[in-house]
């Protein structure tokens, strides 16, 4: 499977290696690292408690789940965030009024109306790397397509969208077979019944990440059929995340996209 670009590197792994060569060629005292390592966990501002090593444990810095939190608060977060050096910082569920407070205040972002998501200090030198494929049962799928399409891109992840092939219509997927089989790992996206998870479980040899949503006529349960569908899947190498959840796909089929070893 073809990859040549590098892994993306991690930002925070980084500067903590960068700090202990700097003890270790006698530019930064022991401890002067010892004070920069005990402020780095996380950063106390009243309303939030900014973890910044998650991204040295977990590979990924902290997000911002935007729903209910004010404007004001979510603009002192990323100002903080912005005091550390951070870049790229995604703010999920985010109304077009609070994106333009942000951009008002001086914060630089990117908005993306349809996913509700914002990217903010946005990195134009990032990677893209691998193969994921982000699939949707339909055009109203598509808010949370682009959440979990958009969280790989600013990860790092290079992504194919598939949107509007689902099993109403099946020769719409089965067009796409050749893309699919390239994939390393490919997050389904569907209400209703959620079929469109198994059948492109049962078409690829890499991972399934099921999103249901919560699109659908009163039977759908507000997703909760096609969550129940998915979880009942036929089709070997699916798993399922929650009803609604683009982000959480997206974050995970990054982590699948870019493990080594996979060519």
């Amino acid at each position: 499977m073809e990859n040549a670009s590098p892994l993306p590197t991690n930002p925070s792994r980084q500067r903590v290696l960068e700090l202990l060569e700097a003890v270790r060629d006698g530019a930064v005292a022991p401890n002067a690292a010892l004070e920069r390592l005990r402020i780095e966990p996380f950063e106390d501002i009243g309303y939030a408690k900014i973890d910044y090593h998650r991204s040295l444990r977990q590979g990924a810095g902290e997000v911002i789940f935007g729903q209910n939190k004010t404007p004001e608060q979510i603009a002192g977060i990323l100002r903080n965030m912005q005091s550390h050096g951070l870049r790229d910082v995604l703010v999920t569920r985010i109304e077009p009024i609070t994106a333009r407070f942000l951009a008002d205040g001086g914060i630089p972002l990117t908005h993306h109306a349809i996913a509700k998501l914002a990217v903010c200090f946005p990195n134009d030198s990032r990677p893209s790397v691998g193969n994921a494929v982000v699939v949707s049962g339909g055009t109203s799928d598509m808010p949370i397509c682009e959440e979990a399409a958009l969280t790989l891109e600013t990860l790092g992840s290079r992504v194919e969208r598939l949107y509007d092939v689902g099993v109403a219509g099946l020769h719409r997927l089965l067009s796409k077979v050749e893309i699919l089989a390239k994939a390393r790992v490919v997050v389904a996206v569907a209400g209703m019944e959620g079929a469109l998870a198994s059948v492109v479980g049962g078409l690829v040899s890499c991972p399934v990440i099921a999103v249901p949503t919560s699109v659908g006529y009163g039977a759908s349960f507000h997703g909760l059929a096609a969550l129940l569908s998915m979880l009942n899947s036929c089709a070997s190498g699916v798993s399922v995340v929650n009803i609604d959840n683009g982000f959480g796909a997206g974050f995970l089929a990054h982590r699948i996209n870019t493990m080594e070893g996979l060519d």
